[in-house]
């Protein structure tokens, strides 16, 4: 049995989560709704406020998406009622980050600026030039978007200048060594 897929998934009061025909879950909740298909072999019940997974037998599949389709549902009721977010720091001499109206538009370096827009349920807060919280609903979205603005230009080893998670650590290299007499 997966240790994760057995847990069951416990609803808040204020989220509502409804599972329609080819196990189509759908999740409601104060800061908004998302809907997902999940494998049409997964067993998906839904008994009051308790949401349990189940597989149909022991098959190879099934155990890989037992606990897959858990863990899914239960970031989709999470991100409905407490929401996701990720914080970058940018680094290096002259990098600053602003916000002009949905698009981020950073200077990191290049000869020109680089310009993201935002996408569909992502905002973007810049509360100082070198800081980029990214917000949102769906775990996978908000991840995908930072790892997007962390790109366009990732942290060097010797200087640690880029753009980074706020608790990712950069493994620092030594320089060169210089002119030995």
């Amino acid at each position: 049995m997966s240790r994760i897929g057995k847990k069951p998934v416990t609803i808040p009061a204020n989220v509502t989560v409804t599972v329609a025909e080819g196990n189509v879950v759908t999740v409601k909740g104060p800061k908004g709704t998302l809907t997902q298909t999940m494998h049409p072999d997964m067993l998906i019940k839904v008994e009051g406020n308790v949401l349990t997974v189940e597989r149909p037998d022991e098959e190879h599949l099934h155990k890989s998406l037992h606990g897959l389709t858990r863990t899914l549902i239960n970031n989709m009721v999470e991100g409905v009622e407490k929401g996701y977010s990720k914080e970058l720091d940018v680094n290096g001499v002259g990098f600053r980050v602003e916000k002009k109206g949905t698009q981020l538009v950073m200077r990191l370096g290049f000869s020109h600026e680089v310009i993201m827009e935002e996408i569909d349920g992502i905002t973007v807060e810049v509360p100082n030039p070198n800081k980029i919280i990214v917000h949102g609903i769906d775990k996978q979205a908000v991840g995908q978007f930072a790892a997007e603005v962390r790109g366009k230009r990732p942290p060097e080893p010797y200087k640690g200048k880029g753009i980074k998670y706020t608790d990712e650590v950069i493994r620092r290299k030594v320089g060169k060594a210089g002119a030995k007499k």
